[in-house]
């Protein structure tokens, strides 16, 4: 899940327990389990990819491929819990959260 630069310190300063968090070219992108999209609408402005995101990818031109680690898990998992996640997310959005019981 992609957040912007801006946020992405602040974020992490808060999270109780963190996962690997990568950065790239303005974007912090927080490793987080599968189907963290299921009933939450994550805000604006935020990337939730599926599968490979397009940094796994080559890049022409010799360019570097990939963002950087800037923090590793702080347990066994490199997954961040995406609950707190969420709720950051949305706080540093300025939106409320939304989330759905149904499937």
């Amino acid at each position: 899940m992609g957040t912007s630069a801006s946020h992405g310190e602040r974020i992490l300063a808060r999270l109780p327990r963190a996962g690997c968090v990568f950065a790239d070219e303005g974007r912090w992108w927080w490793i987080v389990p599968s189907g963290s999209d299921i009933g939450v609408a994550w805000p604006a402005g935020t990337h939730y990819v599926v599968g490979d995101p397009s940094w796994t990818r080559a890049r022409p031109g010799g360019r570097a491929a990939g963002p950087r680690l800037v923090h590793g898990p702080d347990g066994d998992s490199p997954y961040t819990a995406p609950i707190p996640l969420y709720f950051l997310v949305c706080r540093f959005a300025g939106v409320p959260p939304r989330w759905s019981l149904a499937p």
